[in-house]
């Protein structure tokens, strides 16, 4: 069986979840094959893990220097024109690929672009997605802009994602989803849909105690050990990276912190600055999150879902003006998973009060929470049995 992974390409976290997908599909099958298509910062996350992977035009939106979406600019530039161009030169590359390469199944995370082409050459495809339709910021300027596109991406996008044999979203079933905000949709939809739970490389379970994990890595055993992963796009991370590395400089020696900038090309040996530790790439992240005791993050859906699957409270400073982040952030805070920090409002003595007061606090309950809903779920398994099954369909 030939398996297309078709990516969104703005980060990490939609290449981080398919990974594990095509390796348990190859472990399954030695016959399955497995290629994938993106663009920009998955591109070379794929190479560089040595799977085969072609570029496809890519589709980006405006950020201003401190990381902030820029609705104004992306509405003019790339705007509806230019974005719809990109669009279709998407389609016609993705057409030129399947037609050479054959796929006898299309996994899309998040890719419309992919879905179009495979129904045109009829190709069944498999959707994996935690946003159904595009939400842009409401400003008061656009507010009438930002509802018009809303309604148009929630029609247009919610038709071909569900013009996929199988939608999966890999989050957890209502009422603890944590994407909830961002998966509104009408009920004809929402019935092709199926919650599979969190995709994860690495399971809890399969790693050492957080003891073995620190005495591997050099860490102190007694100091509370803070992990950083910084993820998304490099544009919205660089600001909040320098900021980041100013604060914890200067934070107390009580803490040991661990940061990693998400750069997989980069030299990987670590930077210190006293009690910091700085990586440009980490291979073995779930180390570092099962030995931490917080995690500071962005609220990006696939590192909050392996914060709380891994039973870890989470300091969230979701992107300004990235609709996504902010009501992951938000619904990690209601759930009793997270904490939340505004990025305008990020100091040295307002993150130093909040890491004291889940020290102190928080620590039992986040866990608590974040491991009953854990094991009832494997997305990972979910998913590799998805395109089986699709798979089988088309081949009946």
């Amino acid at each position: 069986m030939r398996i297309e992974f078709a990516l969104c390409g703005l980060g990490l976290g939609h290449a981080g979840r398919c990974i594990p997908i095509a390796k348990g599909l190859q472990n399954r099958d030695e016959n399955n094959k497995v290629f994938f298509t993106t663009y920009k910062d998955a591109l070379s996350y794929l190479r560089l893990a040595g799977l085969p992977t072609l570029e496809v035009p890519a589709v980006d939106f405006q950020v201003k220097p401190d990381g902030t979406v820029d609705f104004r600019r992306t509405a003019f530039n790339p705007g509806p024109f230019v974005a719809s161009f990109s669009f279709l030169r998407q389609i016609a590359r993705e057409i030129e690929i399947m037609k050479v390469l054959k796929p006898d199944v299309l996994v899309s995370d998040s890719r419309a672009s992919a879905i179009v082409a495979a129904k045109m050459l009829g190709i069944q495809a498999l959707c994996i997605l935690n946003q159904f339709q595009v939400v842009i910021p409401r400003r008061t300027h656009y507010l009438r802009l930002a509802k018009f596109t809303d309604a148009m991406s929630l029609t247009i996008l919610g038709k071909i994602w569900t013009s996929s044999t199988e939608v999966l979203i890999p989050d957890f079933p209502p009422p603890a989803t944590i994407s909830s905000a961002n998966l509104r949709m009408p009920e004809n939809f929402r019935k092709k849909t199926r919650f599979i739970g969190p995709i994860l490389p690495i399971r809890p379970e399969e790693l050492p105690d957080g003891t073995t994990i620190r005495k591997k890595h050099d860490l102190d055993l007694d100091r509370p050990l803070i992990f950083v992963p910084i993820s998304g796009p490099m544009k919205e991370k660089a600001y909040l990276t320098r900021i980041l590395t100013k604060i914890f400089s200067d934070l107390s020696e009580d803490y040991q912190i661990v940061m990693t900038l998400g750069r997989p090309r980069s030299e990987s040996k670590p930077v210190q600055h006293g009690n910091l530790t700085i990586f440009n790439w980490i291979p073995n992240r779930f180390e570092y999150l099962k030995a931490s005791d917080i995690v500071i993050s962005r609220a990006g859906h696939g590192t909050l879902m392996q914060t709380i699957c891994y039973g870890k409270p989470a300091i969230l400073i979701p992107t300004p003006s990235h609709t996504e982040q902010i009501n992951n952030a938000k619904r990690g805070e209601e759930l009793g998973v997270a904490m939340v920090i505004e990025q305008e409002k990020l100091t040295m003595e307002k993150l130093h009060n909040v890491v004291e007061k889940i020290i102190l606090e928080g620590d039992g309950l986040f866990k608590s929470n974040a491991l009953r809903q854990l094991t009832e779920f494997d997305g990972l398994k979910e998913a590799i049995e998805a395109t089986e099954r699709v798979a089988l369909k088309i081949k009946g």
